[in-house]
């Protein structure tokens, strides 16, 4: 399947991704994963937009990350620079990686597929990913380099380099 069948795709009530030519079809998130995903859209674009700093993108947005097979990744949040936007149009995926990407841990996510989600999203070209972990109230924060960080509850979300200045206590989000 192609980035352009996938946009024709309406199956009601499902989420659905394309990997690698291959259509994934997933169970909507629950209403915790939706209050955590709604409390951090809010904090990060309140700090992007008093800044000026680019656009974020909503829970299940998709973006076209590879071709040839396409892979359409739809993360639960993301921000791309604003020197960048011009990448969005009005119809289809967006062919660009965001800057950043936030995935919320759902409590049925088998870790293999966590991990490679995160694998596609920094081989794309996503310069932070971070993973929330609702039920052991922590976060990965995993960079390009390779390098990773566990962010427990007490501690904070940074927006580094990717959102200078911006910070986030962790356990605000479980709240």
């Amino acid at each position: 399947m192609t980035a352009e069948e996938l946009e024709r795709v309406h199956l009601p009530g499902k989420s659905t991704e394309l990997v690698r030519g291959r259509l994934l079809v997933r169970e909507p998130p629950g209403t915790y994963h939706g209050k955590i995903a709604a409390k951090l859209s809010f904090l990060v674009a309140s700090f992007v937009y008093a800044h000026d700093l680019g656009d974020v993108f909503g829970q299940d947005t998709g973006f076209k990350i590879a071709s040839d097979p396409d892979t359409v990744r739809a993360p639960d949040f993301a921000f791309l620079a604003r020197e960048r936007a011009s990448a969005i149009r009005p119809r289809g995926y967006a062919a660009v990686a965001p800057d950043l990407v936030v995935e919320i841990a759902s409590p049925d996510d088998r870790p293999g597929e966590v991990l490679a989600k995160v694998g596609d999203w920094l081989d794309a070209g996503v310069r932070l990913v971070w993973v929330i972990d609702p039920q052991r109230a922590e976060a990965h924060v995993h960079r390009p380099d390779g390098g990773l960080e566990l962010i427990e509850a007490d501690g904070a979300l940074d927006g580094e380099a990717v959102l200078p200045g911006f910070s986030c206590q962790l356990s605000r989000l479980f709240d």
